[in-house]
């Protein structure tokens, strides 16, 4: 039950009443009652009454009967708390999902390249999609994960080309023996000018299908699907082998998207090249920006794939939302993209895309997060010093995706393994630590639980807490913020942490109810986000 929106539905009647149109009664969680709204004051300016005297009306006219009192404070505040046996009964449902129109959200996370390991630059995508794709599916959207796999370009023919100088596909390579190969390819192709020039036919090669070309090429492919799946299962990313949908995929499609895009009037020829102007974008010196379709070789770039994928989501995936899960950097390019695409009727009519933006993860100096030596962090490596840190590997993981998840998504965060693996503050091991306590106190209890009874102020800021997690949950869903979900879990923790601190739990029947739902309410809230509660720490 979201208590927020039933009192704002009850508002709503009065409000409307009073002014003669539809208010938003602006009901939000407060200190000085459960809830309150300050709508009175936005209407005091428009009716040209005091805003003491609106709400005062607003609260006499107002059904808040066996549902909540209502008191007016200050300038015009309505203050509302909650009758305490609607709080009990609440409590005594089951915690369910907000309630929410199905829809088929695609999510597009992770995106890493063939023959290149997962690094800190993928950590990000691959945690926030994650936690997306856990609340959407939590509330019964109908998701469908996609893994923009980099498995197509010219670097496939410098890596081919190297593959059939050392005899072709054989034995078995580990994604780390694939990195140390594209850095021997890279090496070849930066100094050999015949390797060079074999690479470039061997590209060709592989866009006409040379049977040959294409084994080398899909080895290379499968050999670094495995090693993701690998490395997702140990930071418990729900990815699997049948989510990835490599740029390759696209490519037959590309043809198809650039005469659909010139018969609609889309595409224009600038300097050989056949570009999309969507309105609205220009670039330094004030003239149209152009989105290149095909290049002026007769190639098809980054733009063209993007194109392509978008239609096949909406038109083939039947997708309703769409949700990219890439840096902040390529925020034009996307809205480009989706400009585009309504400009074609591939969106619109239904189905929408959002780019799911993020900042970028700090080292202690404040400057991108490198390894000692100036290097790209692996995934593994970082994953190992987690393990090493950590008391358990779930409390390495629970950390890291803590620390990305409980903060804004759009603005940087700094990693700093002391914080991140505290036992105290807003951390992962914090929420770990309270849900192992709950445990240990349920197991030790010399009673039952049962009826709840509200007679501290420390078990109503509790029940209130584990009352918010349905609008907490809406809200992390409507605005793919999952940092709502993670300063809410906090905040049940705290509130846990003060009660357990107030009352004595172990022989009390609604002590031991409240303390199981907190446990109920932790442990599904993390799990939204994909972090891990171990049994004891």
């Amino acid at each position: 039950m979201n208590l927020e929106a039933l009192l704002a539905a009850r508002l709503a009647v009065a409000l409307e009443a009073v002014a003669g149109e539809p208010v938003d009664p602006v009901v939000r969680a407060s200190q000085h009652a459960d809830f309150q709204s300050g709508a009175a004051l936005a209407l005091a300016r428009k009716l040209g009454r005091p805003p003491r005297q609106i709400a005062a009306e607003v609260a006499a006219r107002a059904d808040l009967a066996g549902l909540a009192e209502a008191e007016i404070s200050g300038p015009g505040f309505l203050n509302l708390t909650v009758a305490d046996d609607v709080l009990v009964a609440l409590l005594a449902e089951p915690v369910a999902p907000p309630p929410v129109e199905p829809q088929r959200v695609v999510i597009d996370y992770s995106g890493p390249n063939v023959a290149k390991e997962l690094h800190v630059g993928h950590l990000r995508s691959t945690i926030i999609g994650d936690a997306l794709a856990r609340l959407f599916t939590w509330a019964g959207h109908d998701v469908v994960r996609v893994n923009h796999l980099g498995d197509w370009g010219t670097q496939f023919g410098m890596l081919i080309e190297h593959m059939a100088d050392l005899g072709g596909p054989s034995g078995e390579l580990s994604l780390s023996d694939l990195t140390a190969f594209y850095r021997q390819a890279r090496v070849k192709f930066d100094g050999d000018d015949d390797f060079r020039t074999r690479a470039r036919l061997r590209v060709v090669a592989l866009q006409s299908g040379d049977e040959p070309t294409r084994q080398m090429w899909q080895r290379l492919v499968e050999q670094s699907e495995r090693s993701f799946v690998a490395d997702y299962a140990r930071l418990g990313i729900t990815l699997g082998a049948a989510d990835f949908a490599g740029e390759s995929s696209y490519q037959d499609q590309l043809a198809s998207v650039l005469d659909e895009l010139t018969a609609k009037g889309l595409l224009v020829e600038s300097e050989g090249a056949l570009c999309a102007f969507p309105a609205g974008f220009t670039g330094r010196d004030g003239e149209p920006f152009p989105l290149i379709v095909r290049k002026s070789d007769g190639g098809f770039g980054y733009a063209a794939t993007d194109l392509a994928a978008l239609r096949h989501r909406t038109r083939d995936l039947k997708g309703d939302r769409l949700l990219y899960v890439v840096g902040a950097p390529q925020s034009m390019h996307f809205q480009m993209v989706f400009a585009v695409g309504r400009d074609a009727g591939w969106l619109g009519d239904g189905a929408t895309a959002e780019h799911i933006s993020f900042g970028s993860i700090l080292g202690a100096d404040g400057k991108m997060l490198k390894s000692r030596s100036g290097e790209t962090i692996k995934l593994v490596d970082l994953l190992d010093e987690a393990d090493a840190r950590a008391t358990a590997p779930a409390v390495g993981i629970g950390a890291i995706k803590y620390a990305d998840l409980s903060s804004d998504r759009r603005g940087d965060y700094v990693f700093d393994w002391d914080r991140m693996l505290a036992t105290t503050g807003n951390t992962g091991p914090y929420l770990q630590y309270a849900v192992a306590r709950i445990r240990s106190v349920l197991r030790k209890a010399v009673a039952e639980p049962g009826p709840v009874v509200l007679g501290d102020p420390a078990e109503r800021r509790l029940a209130l807490a584990l009352l918010g997690l349905e609008p907490v949950v809406a809200a992390a869903i409507e605005h793919c913020e999952p940092h709502r979900l993670a300063v809410h879990l906090h905040e049940v923790a705290a509130a846990f942490s003060t009660f357990y601190e107030r009352c004595p739990i172990q022989s009390s029947p609604g002590r031991l109810s409240l303390t199981a739902r907190t446990g109920d309410t932790l442990r599904l809230g993390l799990d939204l986000l994909g972090i891990p509660v171990p049994e004891a720490m």
